[in-house]
């Protein structure tokens, strides 16, 4: 098959490049021009401004794919909760115009787009299915994020392909890296419990969205699945055991009301109102399961020996 894969130097990119060209597909990777792409012998590579739907059609019509991988994402490496929806931005505008774009370029084609697994609407259930209607009408730095989200799914469904919802990535080059800016805040103190620590998080090591992006692409499946990992999981529990793992001090504990002060109505969601997600639906229909089922095992595997050479040191 032929796999055009948009976004091609992202953290999820850089896993699902190799991972394609290894299990015998032919790969164009697309990037934004000037972008630093590492050169995969077998791989085409190909560059292209997704907003720019004259260039972006050129580049599409000459891999003539049978497949596109949409990861086209613009995320800054530090984000701050007060400021989300200025620096997302750009990424909000990849995952509309973007997608539009890429559906216009190759009609007909097979499409996988990346979504996310934490944009439902809180209440009811800790843990959601794809049933749950978005959080339009959320925090304000969130709403056009989840806009976007929302379009980019209405385009992917009507192409007869599907959006992976993926969970809080952690691996290399995410937040939740040994150098991430997660995990620099946390080992400064800079990452308190907000609240009850009532947010859900379902994680996804990177290597487990590549493989469930692979799998998607010649199952008969559309509309929209959460790819994430088996064990769901409140903020008061994950927060407290990845700080022992990277080396650094238990959390500290805020009222809601300060943390809204400091970090805006997103902010406190966060870390204390967002809902898992249930990967059932997407491990039966792609046969799929993650390699790290949950997320301490990840974390460990991932972050435990770096703190050790560390602590070593």
């Amino acid at each position: 098959m032929r796999v055009l894969v948009a976004g091609a130097t992202g953290v999820i990119g850089r896993q699902v490049v190799p991972l394609l060209h290894g299990v015998g597909h032919e790969v164009f990777a697309l990037s934004r021009p000037l972008s630093t792409a590492t050169i995969i012998p077998g791989v085409r590579h190909v560059q292209a401004d997704a907003l720019d739907r004259e260039s972006l059609v050129g580049a599409v019509r000459q891999a003539a794919p049978d497949a596109i991988v949409n990861l086209l994402t613009a995320i800054p490496r530090v984000l701050e909760p007060r400021h989300l929806a200025a620096q997302m931005a750009l990424t909000d505008r990849l995952r509309s115009e973007g997608t539009a774009n890429l559906v216009t370029a190759a009609r007909g084609a097979r499409l996988v787009s990346e979504s996310l697994a934490y944009a439902y609407r809180p209440g009811g259930e800790a843990v959601a299915d794809e049933d749950r209607p978005l959080w339009l009408d959320g925090p304000k730095q969130f709403r056009p994020g989840v806009r976007a989200i929302s379009e980019l799914e209405r385009l992917t469904a009507e192409a007869g392909g599907v959006a992976l919802r993926l969970g809080h990535l952690y691996g290399p080059g995410t937040a939740f890296a040994s150098d991430g800016a997660f995990i620099e805040r946390l080992r400064a103190g800079r990452v308190p419990i907000v609240g009850k620590g009532d947010a859900m998080f379902s994680f996804l090591h990177t290597h487990d969205a590549a493989t469930a992006i692979v799998a998607a692409l010649d199952k008969p499946v559309s509309g929209a699945l959460n790819v994430v990992d088996d064990e769901p999981t409140l903020v008061r529990d994950w927060l407290p055991a990845l700080a022992r793992i990277v080396g650094a001090r238990p959390p500290k504990r805020v009222p809601v009301a300060l943390a809204r002060l400091a970090a805006g109505g997103w902010g406190v969601a966060y870390m204390d109102r967002l809902a898992g997600a249930d990967n059932a639906r997407a491990r039966l229909s792609l046969d799929w399961k993650p390699r790290y089922p949950g997320w301490c095992v990840g974390f460990e595997a991932e972050l435990g020996s770096e703190a050790r050479r560390q602590r070593v040191r």
